[in-house]
């Protein structure tokens, strides 16, 4: 349990979820260099199950939504074991358990989608009819959408071990990850990443047509609803204007009642005092299909609102 002098870190084991953790526990201790900050490690459904599609290890394990990767933090969070959770806020649910609550996010690092292929390139390189691997159907609608001719496959692991998989494998023309997660892990995103396997290039996708997931690039810090003492430690590391725009983002997809299988995109962005959002709906299936849009502003100062415009203007 956290003490004023002591506060345990739960984290996923990942390389990514690792570097997030110690990014965590830097700021914290710059900010209290008098306290005794622990980390826990946890390996949690999502961890575990790699076997199958995110789709399929939720029905099979009965977990909602992108609970596949905070359950067992969750868990440990509700017994007292770890006193916060790390986690990249897109693998957070939507509606979290009435018992915990996220208080605090670190700044957020870049948002776009990343094309990785064998060649540079990007786009434009693949071939007609190239698979692309991804999990996550948001990436496969806009792919597909941008290019009808591609082949979308599911692909699961870490940040690496996709790298590795994309190089090794002739049966894929290349992977979408974030932007984020590979600059976090000293990966350049926009040119060659060397793996066991060989060479890949990255391309970013362009944001305005290819928008982010809510609240991609973000890490948020989850504590017991209540526990005052884990609060006043991570309030101390919350990145304000981050936390505007991830409320947005995430009341937005609240409104639509979407979670990680609803193909949803949405950007935030800060003019002056205005908050501006951008939202991209595709219909759910296999199907492509013309997605919902629009575009709106509202005061920085009230984020809930600016969603619900959000999404009352979709058409």
């Amino acid at each position: 349990m956290s003490t004023p002098n002591k506060l345990i870190v739960g984290t996923r084991g990942s390389a990514l979820a690792l570097v997030q953790a110690e990014m965590t526990e830097g700021l914290l201790r710059q900010a209290f260099p008098e306290a005794e900050i622990v980390r826990k490690v946890i390996t949690t459904t999502g961890d575990r199950r790699t076997d199958v599609s995110l789709a399929e290890v939720a029905k099979v394990e009965g977990v909602f939504d992108k609970g596949v990767f905070i359950k067992e933090l969750e868990l440990a969070l509700e017994k007292g074991e770890i006193d916060i959770a790390v986690h990249s806020l897109k693998d957070v649910p939507t509606v979290l358990e009435e018992q915990f609550e996220i208080v605090s996010v670190l700044e957020r690092a870049p948002v776009a989608d990343v094309l990785i292929t064998k060649n540079e390139g990007g786009l434009e390189s693949l071939p007609q009819g190239a698979k692309v691997a991804s999990s996550s159907c948001r990436r496969q609608k806009m792919l597909r959408f941008l290019r009808p001719d591609i082949e979308m496959v599911d692909i699961r692991g870490n940040v690496p071990t996709r790298l590795r998989k994309l190089a090794e494998d002739p049966n894929i023309d290349g992977i979408v990850l974030a932007e984020a997660g590979l600059v976090r892990l000293g990966y350049d995103a926009t040119g060659e990443m060397s793996t066991e396997a060989g060479s890949v290039f990255g391309a970013k996708l362009d944001s305005e047509t290819f928008l982010p997931a809510a609240g991609q690039g973000a890490v948020a810090i989850e504590i017991r609803k209540g526990d005052t003492c884990a609060a006043d430690f991570v309030k101390a590391i919350n990145h304000a204007p981050t936390m505007t725009r991830i409320q947005a983002e995430r009341e937005f997809l609240r409104l639509l009642n979407g979670g990680c299988h609803t193909p949803v995109g949405v950007s935030t962005q800060f003019f002056g005092d205005s908050l501006m959002m951008e939202g991209v709906v595709f219909p759910e299936g296999e199907a492509i299909g013309d997605p919902l849009q629009a575009e709106v502003s509202g005061p920085a100062s009230e984020p809930l609102k600016v969603a619900e415009i959000l999404f009352k203007s979709l058409s």
